[in-house]
């Protein structure tokens, strides 16, 4: 200001002269000019802008002077230093975030606390091939940061968002460390396709084939891996999920089921070094009531069993056995920056995640760096984003298709409570084959794996006006994948004749067997696209066209060796006495065109259209290509003269209409497939299909957005319609037949219809506390529709004498995975089940929730700062496979151990285990999902350490239900004839209660 006065004053004077003014003149301006040097000396402001809700600081931040062109911004750690007049008054502005002004005065430190903007309407969310204004949004996204994100130990990215939008609902397979989660946007819409959601990073969309090397190799199948560990959490900006077709019809036959756009921290200039520590521990959130030795003697006695025929004389609690405490450890170190041409960030994160199950675990080691460079003055941005990792999972021998002796968890809930761990030789106590002892299972079954992932992404930007750009895009995605499974002579109760390839594997008492399985994932892309963007008076015009080529490769080679040579076990497969090799690979390619223009007339009416073209070899050769259409219109009502702006501060309605595809079935199904035999032979697997084509979606809904009480109270409120057609389908003929299956499309549709609702209150707003409440909540209703009278059956019910029996089937005017179950009414007097209708089977209710909702509470507290969240779902029903096979009288009348409701039943132990809705259970369930609390550190300016922060985080510290089973959100796979299923619990690895002690450095 000092020195724009100056170069006032010097042409004043100079005119002064050349006028002739008097000389008074002259003087008084010289004296105020004085007075200003005097009074507005310029002086060094220091300060830090943080995050109002969790006290983190805010990099980035546009601190301006008010009324001039200086400013700066905040660094990495929310510091910042600008030299400014005392009389200067200082704005500050980020998006997302309420604007703040503060008068300077005598202060040379100013600190800042921004909260959420009360209107929220300026931020900018990620959708596909671009962003877009909150405000401006036709289509239904959520879009979640940092601050929004789950904390504690997360291993895969999923994590950070289970509860916290509307509509999406995650379901873990089971608390195992890596395990894949069933996930769902608007309810799931296919028979036997995938249903879950496609995920771009960094602009990538992803394979969403496993990169699992998994087989069964004898002892059962192990739950899916998920391919999505190989990101870090710690590497993620932000998150944004697409939900109605107008937001996700870009990218055509792949959005069927939604997108998740995965967007990762990058470089800004101010920014340095950060470190961050976590270690956590984690114990069984809940076990199982399983009898004690004693009560285990007695209850044998009860029911007529002769207790001194399975009295071993030991006392052992063999969960005690097989369970832990897990120490987990997480490691991030990152260093970014930047000037106005060039931004970079680097990142290394290593993670080492114990399970509560012994020999399960996680640990994971990452490499990040993103890198951005600006040409020929701004003309030209490259942009690199380059990930690499390396998984390695170690396994419990825990499956979901185990028989009658068990995998794991199941050999220890029957495992006799009598039985010692040891003989007095020190070997383990295995006397006979009818129980595993689950000690000797983990010390004699070895089971590892090891995944290296490659991510790239290199870009370049041509502005080639100031309205026009063309970016290239080139990208890479590479996982490969070893897993070895050992399985020791020693662990005498081992059985298994697996068959490959025509050949049977025979498996005996006192033999070995190694397995190495082998993936090798690749997807190439490459995309060229226009963007037009213009500003027209109050009229705006935004349009994107392009191309985009993704070529997908799997292949996958196995070896197996078997008979160990002389009793003598190593892990060296050339030791075994017969060995066999196998593999297979597939092959397609998607080919797509695309474009999307939006268009607002003054800022009251916002038009979306948008339109892919997607040609895939997968397709049957009479339907190569697809056409996706989307239309979406928004009425921001809130901009009209006729609207009190006193009441709303934000009111506007949206409407929508799309069709999206669902091509996620494997390649090369529309053609023959036959597999080689060693003995020459080559059988007919698949039949061709050249009709074959995608699922096709289609949806339509409307939206309302508001914002009330000076923004304090926002949110949205949406109804969704999608109806899923040409229903995939991998029909299985009954053998002997010429071919063993066939891929079709089925009639009829799957709808889901809801209503989703995201609230966001303001609470408090004080300057000592505040008090941020966010709330979501879906409604949903799946149905199977024009289905005629075909009914397809799944959901395996597996256990002794329980071979072929399954409780679920799609059928007409019912939901995905309804239960077909007789009905049980009890047991009579001679405590023999009883049922309904002579035990004909009826839909008894399904797996889906129709309600969920998510519920947080953001607390600040001077530097304090804690956090409250809860998530629940009701309106569904779980099949409690476990129960079924393993908590009956019968059992307990063996010598296998049972609960505490066996034994205090009056059940006949002659009484069958048969499947029915006495296993069936509701679900519904609430749980404090996380909690948290912070304490930021004030330092003083000169310390070399510019932010402290620590942190003490807890997850699934409670969950209320009436499920008798360890935990209500399971899905054990229990596919039939590769049918999927949902909602079955069959000794699942249990859910942990974990505490995380962080800390956050920033230098």
């Amino acid at each position: 200001m000092k020195n724009h006065l100056y170069r006032w004053f010097g042409r004043f004077v100079r005119q002064g002269i050349a006028s002739k003014l008097p000389s008074t003149a002259i003087l008084m301006t010289i004296t105020f000019l004085m007075s200003v040097s005097v009074f507005a000396q310029d002086k060094t402001v220091t300060g830090r802008v943080t995050d109002a809700v969790d006290g983190s600081g805010l990099p980035g931040v546009s601190i301006q002077v008010k009324g001039t062109n200086k400013g700066t911004q905040s660094d990495v750690t929310g510091n910042y230093k600008i030299v400014v007049p005392s009389t200067a008054t200082l704005v500050f502005s980020f998006v997302g975030y309420s604007k703040e002004e503060v008068v300077v005065g005598n202060r040379a430190v100013v600190d800042v606390k921004l909260g959420s903007d009360s209107k929220a309407l300026e931020e900018v969310v990620v959708v596909g091939y671009g962003t877009q204004k909150v405000k401006d949004a036709t289509g239904s996204v959520a879009s979640l940061s940092t601050k929004d994100f789950n904390k504690g130990v997360i291993a895969s990215p999923e994590q950070l968002l289970q509860g916290r939008t509307a509509g999406l609902q995650i379901t873990p397979a089971s608390g195992e460390p890596g395990a894949a989660p069933n996930i769902n946007i608007r309810g799931a819409g296919s028979i036997r396709s995938g249903n879950g959601p496609l995920f771009v990073v960094d602009g990538v969309p992803l394979d969403n084939s496993s990169a699992d090397a998994t087989q069964d190799a004898g002892a059962g199948s192990a739950s899916p891996r998920n391919p999505l560990t190989f990101l870090n959490p710690s590497d993620i900006e932000n998150i944004s999920v697409l939900k109605d077709a107008s937001a996700s019809a870009i990218y055509g036959s792949r959005g069927a089921n939604g997108v998740i756009l995965i967007t990762t921290k990058r470089g800004k200039k101010g920014q340095g070094l950060q470190f961050s520590s976590n270690t956590s521990i984690s114990t069984a959130a809940k076990r199982y009531d399983l009898l004690s030795a004693s009560d285990f003697l007695a209850g044998v006695q009860k029911l007529g069993g002769d207790k001194t025929a399975v009295d071993n004389k030991g006392n052992t609690n063999w969960q005690d056995q097989i369970f832990r405490t897990g120490v987990s450890q997480d490691y991030n170190l990152g260093y970014g920056g930047g000037n106005e041409n060039t931004r970079y960030r680097a990142t290394v994160g290593y993670s080492d995640q114990k399970g509560i199950v012994q020999n399960s675990g996680l640990s994971r080691f990452t490499g990040r760096l993103n890198l951005s460079q600006d040409l020929f003055k701004d003309k030209v941005v490259i942009d690199l984003s380059l990930t690499g990792s390396s998984v390695k999972n170690t396994y419990a021998p825990i499956t979901d298709n185990a028989g009658f002796q068990g995998s794991l968890i199941g050999a220890t809930i029957i495992a006799n409570p009598t039985n010692p761990v040891y003989n007095s030789d020190g070997t383990f106590f295995q006397p006979d084959d009818t129980q595993r002892n689950p000690s000797a299972m983990l010390a004699y079954i070895d089971d590892k794996d090891k995944v290296d992932r490659w991510l790239a992404n290199l870009s370049g930007t041509w502005k080639i006006t100031n309205n026009l750009s063309y970016k290239a895009t080139l990208g890479l995605d590479r996982s490969t994948t070893t897993r070895n499974q050992w399985y020791d002579p020693k662990l005498r109760t081992y059985t298994g004749t697996p068959t490959i390839r025509g050949v049977v594997i025979a498996q005996a008492t006192g033999n070995g067997q190694g397995w190495e399985f082998n993936k090798d994932v690749k997807s190439t892309l490459v995309e060229h696209t226009f963007t037009y963007d213009k500003k027209m008076g109050k009229d705006a015009i935004n349009a994107v066209v392009g191309y985009s080529y993704q070529k997908f490769e799997n292949y996958s080679w196995n070896h197996v060796g078997y008979g160990g040579t002389n009793g003598e076990f190593n892990k060296n497969l050339g030791a075994f006495k017969k060995q066999l090799s196998w593999g297979d690979s597939t092959k397609s390619e998607l080919q797509s065109y695309f474009g999307r223009v939006n268009y607002s007339i003054g800022d009251k009416y916002f038009l979306t259209g948008t339109l892919r073209v997607d040609g895939s070899t997968k397709f049957g050769t009479n339907n190569k290509y697809g056409y996706f259409p989307a239309f979406a219109g928004k009425w921001k009502i809130g901009n009209e003269n006729f609207v009190p702006k006193s009441v709303f501060n934000d009111l506007a309605v949206r409407l929508n209409w799309g069709q999206t595809g669902n091509q996620e079935f494997p390649g090369g199904i529309a053609q023959a497939v036959s597999q080689h035999n060693y003995n020459g032979s080559d059988v007919p697997i698949n039949a061709a299909n050249p009709n074959i084509k995608w699922e096709t979606t289609t949806t339509y809904g409307a939206g309302l957005d508001f914002a009330i009480l000076d923004g304090r109270l926002s949110g949205s409120v949406d109804y969704f319609n999608k109806s899923t057609t040409d229903l995939l389908f991998l029909a299985v003929y009954a053998q002997p037949a010429a071919v063993k299956q066939r891929w079709v499309n089925l009639p009829g549709n799957v709808r889901n219809t809801g209503v989703e609702v995201g609230l966001n209150f303001q609470a408090v707003q004080a300057k000592s506390f505040t008090w941020e409440v966010l709330y979501n909540m879906t409604f949903l209703k799946n149905t199977i529709e024009n289905f005629g009278s075909a009914n397809i059956n799944t959901g395996n019910v597996d256990g002794q004498g329980l071979s072929g029996a399954y409780a679920q089937r799609f059928s007409n005017g019912y939901a995905l995975y309804s239960f077909y179950l007789p009905t049980f009414t009890g047991l009579d007097a001679n405590g023999l089940g009883t049922y309904a209708d002579n035990g004909a089977s009826t839909i008894v209710g399904n797996p889906i929730p129709s309600f969920t909702f998510g519920f947080t509470n953001n607390f600040t507290f001077g530097k304090f700062n804690a956090s409250l969240f809860f998530n629940g779902s009701s309106g569904f029903y779980l099949y409690n496979n476990t129960a079924n096979a393993l908590f009956l009288a019968g059992s307990l009348k063996t010598g296998h151990n049972v609960s505490y409701d066996v034994l205090n039943s009056n059940e006949n132990p002659l009484n069958a285990g048969s499947v029915s809705t006495r296993f069936l259970e509701k679900g519904d369930f609430i749980r404090l999902a996380n909690a948290s609390v912070g304490y930021t550190f004030d330092l003083p300016a000169s310390s070399k350490i510019k932010t402290l922060r620590v942190s003490l985080t807890g997850q699934n510290m409670f969950v209320i239900t009436n499920y008798s089973g360890l935990d209500p959100e399971v899905n054990t796979n229990k596919a039939k004839d590769g049918v999927p299923s949902r909602g079955m619990d069959y000794t699942a690895y249990p859910k942990a209660r974990t505490f995380t002690l962080g800390l956050n450095l920033g230098f």
